[in-house]
């Protein structure tokens, strides 16, 4: 099995992006829990952001939700997310949160509705000609809750055309993702449901559209390391949405609940070339603190996706493929094992303290007195969450 010093270079490349709505309030279906010191606009959002980027060296960039995040000058709002060292990130719509959409977006049978809903993606590549974004997101709740409700092959159809017209406003330089989810909001049928859908929907559009995978959004024991296999091998994996779930969509801190699932996923990335300074695969984190603290819930998150990176990048990928080769079954479960129950805890430290950065970042960041600070100085106006 390679040492850790034969693969700490390759870490070098790994940027995970940070959801500026990670930083928000945020609950259950039930009730949202206020915390203290939570951003009240955009600007703090990004400032808390910084905090994790300065404490793992990780987290370079910030994904902004419209109209979440809207701003009356996002040209102030890149100038200060460069002086926090940091810069905005992937752009994403909102067509879940607006009362006509209570019947669907892109996919609605009324065409008032529709064209609102492509001229708010519109909207968001406006935004990312000035802030130079290179992705739109794009996640819709459309759907049917029960059969008869609508037209199914009618709803595809007008999905198509939606996401044409807003693929045809895309600069060269920019790439549309779709995401998908099996269910919520609509439970009979969602109308972008896997990564099937998404995947013929883009095919159709172009070669800068492509699939994002939220590991979240599949029904329980899908082999979600086949579909990344699979969407590499068509060259159509775009993004990751990293997240942990024991249920559903949980939206938990990224290996919290299956760490050896997120180790199999970041194997297939590295193995199928996903990873490393010619990948075009942009990692993201999609997660809801809904008790735990914000910004110490980002920090562990990125450094689990850190460890379990180093972890795939030990696996004796010359070994695995001869004991493959050989049919030698548990020769090449061992190695692969072997590579997941390596410690890479101490060495990581080792890292990043040679880099210049906290050997211990959780550690850093509780010493630095910064959620003390923003939990005095933030006081009186609207906190940040669901729907702002």
């Amino acid at each position: 099995m390679p040492r850790f010093a034969d693969i700490a270079d390759q870490l070098e490349h790994q940027a995970i992006e940070l959801p500026s709505w990670a930083f928000g309030n945020s609950g259950t279906r039930f009730k949202v829990f206020a915390q203290p010191g939570v951003p009240r606009d955009p600007f703090e959002k990004l400032a808390d952001a910084a905090q994790v980027n300065d404490v793992t060296g990780l987290a370079p960039s910030v994904a902004l939700h419209i109209p979440w995040d809207r701003v009356d000058d996002v040209a102030k709002l890149a100038e200060h997310a460069e002086g926090l060292g940091v810069r905005l990130g992937t752009i994403n719509t909102n067509t879940f949160q607006d009362d006509d959409y209570k019947l669907g977006s892109f996919c609605h049978h009324d065409e008032r509705v529709r064209a609102k809903a492509i001229a708010h993606a519109v909207e968001c590549v406006d935004l990312m000609d000035r802030t130079g974004s290179c992705d739109l997101k794009v996640w819709l709740p459309d759907g049917l809750n029960y059969p008869g409700q609508g037209d199914l092959r009618d709803r595809q159809d007008r999905l198509a055309d939606s996401l044409a017209q807003v693929y045809r406003r895309l600069g060269d330089h920019q790439r549309l993702v779709l995401e998908y989810k099996f269910f919520e909001p609509a439970f009979y049928a969602t109308d972008v449901p896997d990564w099937g859908t998404s995947y013929v929907q883009c095919l159709a559009l172009g070669e800068r559209a492509v699939v994002c995978l939220d590991t979240g959004h599949h029904a329980p024991g899908t082999n979600i390391e086949f579909i990344v296999m699979q969407l590499l091998r068509l060259g159509r994996l775009g993004a990751f949405d990293f997240n942990s779930r024991f249920y559903a969509d949980d939206d938990l801190i990224v290996g919290a609940a299956d760490p050896f699932q997120l180790f199999r996923i970041l194997f297939e990335v590295v193995r199928g070339g996903g990873y490393g300074p010619d990948s075009e695969v942009s990692f993201m984190l999609d997660q809801c603190h809904n008790i735990e603290e914000k910004i110490p819930g980002q920090i562990r998150s990125v450094l689990n996706v850190q460890e379990t990176t180093a972890k795939a990048l030990l696996v004796d990928r010359a070994a695995l493929a001869e004991a493959e080769a050989a049919g030698d079954v548990l020769a090449a479960n061992g190695i692969f094992m072997d590579a997941f129950a390596t410690d890479v805890r101490a060495d990581l430290a080792e890292w990043r303290a040679g880099r210049g950065l906290p050997a211990d970042p959780m550690a850093a960041y509780r010493a630095s007195g910064y959620q003390e600070r923003i939990a005095a100085e933030r006081v009186g106006g609207d906190q940040a969450g669901w729907g702002a």
